[in-house]
């Protein structure tokens, strides 16, 4: 399994009139970056806020610590 943090964006009309783009990120394990989408997709903020992803990518080293699960 890998560690992958998702990048997501939404609308959230009690800011700015929902004129503006949110952004958060939601970190996801899973063992390929195609299942971390799909398993993204199915949280329920993610529902909820009617997110969109716009970016993936893997988590392997954090200051110079491999990550293992």
């Amino acid at each position: 399994m890998k560690l992958y943090l998702i990048h997501t964006g939404y609308y959230d009309k009690t800011f700015g009139e929902g004129f503006y783009e949110q952004h958060t990120n939601i970190f996801i394990v899973a063992k390929n970056a195609y299942d971390a989408r799909e398993k993204v997709k199915k949280t329920q903020d993610y529902i909820d806020k009617k997110m969109h992803i716009d970016g993936i990518k893997e988590i392997e080293n954090i200051d110079g610590y491999d990550i293992e699960l």
